[in-house]
């Protein structure tokens, strides 16, 4: 497992996918400015390296994270934390850009405030079924500035968004799946084989088809339907050329799984 400089955010390539694993494990991955800046520059590397088509966000230790150290972060979001050069934003808020390849999250223990938030930025979530959830900013005498208050509606209803933002409460697992936070609840022995296995399953597709899926279906969120609709056609026009789609149509006549290359 290969280390950060700060040490903050490990960084493991098996495949085509991606690893990133939060190690600050003696504050319970709790994120100070340093974890912050490795995540995104983390995240500036996965975007980067086009043998990456999957980016697996995990935790060292019992917990995913206990959120953000608000004695060491306060200052610096007092002033406006910004995304370091060469990074990517992992939550799609702080003035920098997203990754355009999917990105998946596998959350055990204390996954608190900017955790749930990274989630919901992400694009398919695990957690174990001892995680621990809490969005508790309103407790604090701030507010979720993270994401939550623009997605957790939109995966939970409001009302469900706003009862656990408003009070700041605990929920478990369970709860977590019936919001539609996370898609799957598994054993804590059980969370880093099925998300890896999850992560290779996805980067086994045709990677210039995964993209386009993803921005696709991003821009119907951002952008609204009629604009997601006006690119249909252009996108499909430009992959239909690509190496890879003629790749798909052979191995679907010789019934065999596509190897493709990205072009």
């Amino acid at each position: 497992m290969a280390e950060s400089p700060n040490g903050r955010v490990s960084r493991e390539k098996r495949g085509h996918v991606l690893l990133l694993g939060l190690d600050r494990v003696a504050k319970r991955n709790a994120f100070d400015i340093e974890m912050l800046n490795d995540l995104a520059l983390a995240y500036g590397e996965f975007e980067d390296d086009n043998e990456a088509r999957v980016a697996l966000v995990f935790a060292h230790g019992e917990h995913f994270t206990a959120g953000l150290d608000l004695a060491k972060v306060a200052p610096v979001f007092a002033e406006g934390w910004e995304i370091p050069e060469g990074g990517c934003d992992p939550w799609g808020v702080f003035n920098g850009h997203r990754v355009s390849k999917p990105v998946i999250v596998a959350a055990q223990g204390y996954c608190f405030t900017i955790g749930i938030e990274l989630m919901l930025a992400s694009d398919i979530c695990l957690c174990a079924s001892n995680t621990r959830f809490a969005q508790m900013e309103v407790q604090r005498g701030i507010f979720p500035f993270g994401g939550a208050t623009l997605r957790l509606h939109q995966h939970a209803g409001w009302g469900n968004a706003m009862r656990w933002l408003l009070t700041g409460d605990e929920f478990d697992a369970h709860e977590a799946y019936r919001l539609g936070l996370v898609q799957e609840v598994v054993a804590s022995e059980d969370l880093l084989p099925r998300a890896l296995w999850l992560a290779e399953r996805i980067a086994a597709q045709a990677p210039l088809g995964v993209q386009a899926t993803l921005a696709s279906a991003r821009q119907a969120v951002r952008e609204g339907e009629q604009a997601a609709i006006r690119s249909l056609v252009p996108i499909v026009r430009t992959l239909m050329a690509t190496e890879d789609a003629q790749e798909g149509v052979r191995a679907m006549l010789e019934r065999r799984p596509g190897n493709f290359q990205g072009r």
